[in-house]
């Protein structure tokens, strides 16, 4: 399931996706955190949804713990990497 987040960025900003699970914490603090700083995001749960983890897992070269988080089609790691480039406006 995909969702686009009402939260919209500044206009030409990062497109952002965030792979997620609903039962993960890190990837409600990871959404909450891009809401709070108005950064637009596709929010994509891969709760028991297999194929949708199989491509995740391809796209981030292996990874699979969740959430996986994408900026601009580049896979930047997980909450605390969010975080990283949050606090040195990278993002």
């Amino acid at each position: 399931m995909s969702e686009v987040a009402d939260s919209e960025g500044a206009e030409g900003g990062a497109r952002v996706r965030l792979y997620g699970t609903t039962h993960c914490g890190s990837c409600r603090r990871a959404e909450a955190l891009l809401v709070k700083e108005g950064i637009s995001f596709e929010k994509i749960d891969v709760t028991g949804d297999d194929d949708a983890r199989v491509a995740l897992i391809e796209a981030a070269g292996g990874r699979r713990t969740v959430p996986v988080i994408f900026v601009d089609g580049r896979a930047i790691g997980g909450y605390e990497d969010l975080v990283r480039l949050i606090d040195a406006h990278a993002i």
